[in-house]
């Protein structure tokens, strides 16, 4: 990129589009709808699932070949107009699969690369996976939403800094519970890491203090006919499983709900809490990977140890039960919302791809 000011800063999003509404997806597209307001830069989005002859999209392994092969295709035809492209990632296989190849192909074409790395299994990953490391490395620049993922990188030896997820919190309608009703709000997806289970066993036994307290269960994935069979095991009343919910409904989920509650046994920066915070939500979670990071326990939030379904239940009836406790976590949850806003994110991916795409730093160097 030259150093003219008119000339347009031109970036490349390599991220899944959704559906499947994963916490990628959605990030990924908040960044090229607000960029798209932005003056001075054009952010477009590389989907890493590009959609194409549905009918053989339904063939599980000929669907991985093609959707790679189409995925491929289009990064040759498209890094090369490009001044910073700025790649997503998860771990394990998806690593392989998405960002190296894209990494790989902006080097051919002499580009500028981001590693955005959102997993929150990075320590064990980069610890099974030995050429995972090296792969990274060979980014420009690694960035993490977290400073949970900027500590795990230091252990391996590479250098990281942190942007955090945002939220629109225009999109969310913060409201004080007072008092709090016994209305919860589960929405991770359902898969082992998540634990979803916790939740509906600590919802068990917060309904033996409360009969007419509601949990509502948003979400799909692998465990949902387990978790149904759960809920039927446990004897759970006023509960319901609504299915995947677009982003552009979450703010009414959340308007439904008076308590966030949240069990994964491995996490990062779930978006989730940050939603909770703008809706007026108390949040109480595990203390899984990366969320201490944003959860103060006993300040922003309540946090118990993972899989700890009893202590689960215990935050949420004291939670319903003190309500200067309940007041205090939701005014210092909403204070937490400056850190995540759109303005904060905006000057530090600037900034960044700014230092990529015309070689200078802050420092000048």
């Amino acid at each position: 990129m030259s150093d003219d000011p008119a000339k347009i800063l031109k970036v490349l999003i390599v991220a899944p589009k959704a559906p499947p509404f994963g916490g990628q997806a959605v990030q990924a597209a908040r960044l090229v709808e607000n960029f798209a307001l932005e003056p001075g830069i054009q952010v477009d989005l590389q989907p890493i699932n590009p959609e194409f002859f549905p009918a053989l999209q339904k063939v599980k392994f000929l669907r991985t070949f093609l959707t790679e092969s189409k995925y491929v295709f289009d990064l040759f035809r498209r890094v090369g107009k490009y001044d910073v492209i700025h790649i997503f990632s998860a771990s394990y296989f998806s690593f392989l699969l998405s960002p190296s190849p894209a990494m790989l192909v902006s080097k051919l074409f002499g580009k500028q690369t981001i590693l955005n790395y959102r997993s929150g299994e990075a320590r064990d990953h980069l610890s099974r996976w030995k050429t995972a490391v090296p792969l990274i490395k060979k980014f420009d620049r690694v960035v993490a939403p977290s400073g949970y993922l900027v500590d795990v990188f230091a252990e391996f030896g590479i250098a990281a800094q942190a942007v955090y997820n945002f939220v629109d919190t225009e999109k969310f309608r913060f409201r004080k519970r007072k008092p709090l009703r016994p209305v919860f709000l589960s929405n991770r997806n359902f898969e082992p890491l998540y634990n979803v289970a916790c939740t509906l066993r600590a919802f068990a036994l917060v309904q033996k203090r409360f009969p007419d307290a509601e949990l509502i269960v948003a979400g799909g994935g692998s465990q949902r006919s387990l978790l149904e069979d759960l809920a039927a095991e446990l004897k759970l009343n006023n509960i319901s499983f609504p299915g995947k919910i677009p982003p552009s409904e979450m703010p009414a989920l959340y308007e439904r709900a008076d308590i966030y509650l949240n069990s994964p046994n491995i996490d990062n920066m779930p978006n989730s809490v940050i939603e909770a915070y703008a809706s007026g939500t108390p949040v109480i979670s595990t203390n899984a990977g990366g969320i201490p990071y944003i959860v103060e326990n006993e300040k922003t939030g309540l946090l118990v140890d993972v899989n700890d379904h009893e202590a689960l239940a215990k935050a949420a009836i004291r939670v319903l039960e003190d309500e200067k406790l309940a007041q205090n976590l939701i005014e210092k949850g909403r204070k937490m919302l400056d850190k995540f806003s759109w303005t904060n994110a905006r000057d530090e991916w600037l900034r960044i791809y700014r230092e990529l795409a015309t070689g200078v730093t802050k420092e000048g160097s």
